[in-house]
């Protein structure tokens, strides 16, 4: 499972967007990001010569961050995405996107991405029924991802679904957060992906 070291925070302020990494503290007016919008260290707030390639090296760190994804892995899933036929790009999003621990969260069954892999590696997330305890796991379209009936209980869970409650879900999941299950219905559309990220620019990195 991938562990970023550091404040979550600090996360942000590097990428100088929200990636939201806290959950609901990212909502709020405690958001770091509010008050200190520019990047962390004691040159911060000097002005930074952007080139081509620091802004490509920019967005790629941030797509790591966002979905909390190791060098080794997104590097992976960019080579999966230029060996299918599509946009390369788009179909990168959609491999980063259809991973379990971001299902997870996007169904409101956690409260951010990073408490989607705890819940994930303690067992308390079952795909068709079976327990599924890796966060990268790759879910196909029509797979059921439901919290398992000894889990529904516990706090992280239960006060992760009631702040979901007033959420609108993707036209591209099925969820039941009554009951907590969901479905994966088709693979989200590139303007079904509400991400901060420019594909493109990641591309155009790997490809020189």
């Amino acid at each position: 499972m991938a562990v970023a070291k550091g404040p979550a925070c600090k996360q942000c302020r590097r990428e100088r967007e929200k990636l939201f990494l806290k959950g609901q503290r990212c909502f709020s007016d405690k958001c770091v990001l509010e008050k200190k919008p520019y990047v962390p260290g004691q040159r911060a707030k000097r002005r930074l010569m952007e080139t081509e390639y620091y802004a490509q090296l920019r967005e790629k760190q941030k797509a790591k961050r966002y979905y909390g994804v190791w060098e080794r892995q997104f590097r992976n899933y960019y080579k999966k995405a230029v060996k299918r036929k599509g946009v390369t790009g788009e179909i990168l999003l959609q491999l980063l996107e259809t991973r379990l621990d971001n299902i997870v969260y996007i169904m409101s069954f956690a409260a951010s991405r990073v408490q989607a892999r705890q819940l994930i590696s303690h067992g308390h997330i079952q795909v068709n029924g079976r327990k599924v305890d890796k966060p990268s796991y790759q879910l196909k379209e029509g797979q059921e991802i439901s919290v398992a009936e000894s889990s529904k209980e516990i706090i992280p869970i239960m006060e992760a679904k009631e702040s979901g409650g007033s959420l609108t879900m993707p036209g591209w999941l099925e969820v039941d957060l009554d009951n907590l299950k969901g479905k994966l219905v088709r693979y989200p559309e590139r303007d079904e992906i509400k991400v901060p990220i420019n594909e493109q620019i990641i591309v155009e990195l790997y490809s020189k």
